[in-house]
């Protein structure tokens, strides 16, 4: 049995917890849970009998775990994968990895010390529309990508701990809490662009609440937008749509079907997807499904468990795409713009 400790219990570690309860019959569970919160620790914990930690540093020093699963706000992460990469844990945190470049070094430089696996949390590659559109891609189905466009649109986050998604030290702001997400996907499927220019708009503080990024491949131009401060009831997206030379595929989270091609000879085909696993909850947040969260976690404890390589998403990887989301932070002026 493969036992995982999961650091924070908020809204990604309970996501987690759910995925590690429905991938208790392939040998994995929680074995320990940290969170400050005690109640939230508590919760996520019953299902498996867990011990529970007030402090995540705690559960990697002492916990009786394989792999640590670090939920904590973003300006938390490189402390604790640190600290679980020198216990020799296998190690899984959430996206982005971390937000600068002296984190960046020395997680890089802990991984090749210490030989601990590690893997991001960047679901995307793995959630299933956009893991048909990597394999159709590389197949060659419809021909050579023409075009591009990639979206992710929400309301304000506005279920995280003690506002820390707000706050652009903590954050990155929507450019590295959610525009990463696509940013990282396009750099997987299309690799690194040739050039690249970006745009923002800003709320009355001077905050980045809206970001578009233009990539440039040559005679393939990809646009990216992300936004999280549209109003209260409008509904969470995220979309894409790939021009083909023979055919158009459309992807939106917000449609039925979410998938749909369009040959160019007419008709339209609704892919059949493969899901690994479909569930609603109700953890709160944007996306209901945990499809994609359980794909990652899947690959990541199945991969632990047969010790074999971490080949998606992996740590030199997300840092390649949090480095590339800091130059269009950079060409924009920065996280916070006064005046």
């Amino acid at each position: 049995m493969l036992k995982i400790g999961l650091i924070g219990a908020g809204y990604m570690g309970s996501m987690h917890a759910a995925c590690y309860k429905a991938l208790v019959g392939e040998g994995v569970m929680i074995a320990a849970v940290a969170d400050i919160r005690q109640e939230y620790a508590v919760k996520a914990a019953e299902a498996f009998q867990a011990k529970v930690y007030g402090d995540g540093m705690e559960l990697i020093a002492d916990g009786d775990v394989d792999a640590i699963d670090i939920c904590l706000p973003t300006y938390m992460h490189a402390e604790y994968a640190a600290a679980a990469m020198k216990k020799g844990k296998a190690v899984f945190v959430e996206k982005p990895v971390c937000m600068k470049k002296e984190e960046m070094d020395l997680l890089l430089k802990l991984e090749e010390e210490t030989k601990a696996p590690v893997m991001v949390g960047q679901c995307i590659r793995l959630w299933s529309e956009y893991a048909w559109l990597k394999e159709t891609v590389s197949k060659n189905v419809y021909g050579k990508v023409c075009s591009a466009v990639f979206k992710r649109v929400s309301p304000a986050p506005t279920w995280a701990w003690e506002g820390w998604l707000q706050k652009a030290e903590c954050s990155g702001t929507v450019a590295m809490d959610m525009h990463i997400h696509d940013v990282d996907y396009v750099r997987y499927l299309l690799g690194d662009p040739k050039k690249m220019q970006a745009s923002v708009s800003r709320d009355g503080t001077g905050m980045i609440q809206q970001i578009f990024a233009s990539y440039d491949y040559g005679n393939l131009p990809v646009t990216i937008e992300a936004c999280w401060d549209y109003p209260e009831a409008f509904p969470f997206e995220m979309y894409y749509r790939i021009k083909f030379e023979e055919a158009t595929a459309v992807f939106s989270s917000a449609a039925s079907p979410s998938l749909v091609v369009y040959p160019k000879d007419g008709g339209r085909i609704v892919p059949e997807l493969e899901k690994e696993f479909e569930s609603e909850n109700d953890i709160g947040g944007n996306v209901s499904s945990l499809g994609g969260y359980y794909n990652e976690l899947k690959y990541f404890t199945d991969r632990i468990k047969a010790s074999e390589p971490l080949t998606i998403a992996t740590l030199a990887e997300s840092v390649k795409s949090v480095e590339l989301v800091l130059k269009e932070i950079e060409e924009v002026g920065g996280m916070i713009v006064n005046g």
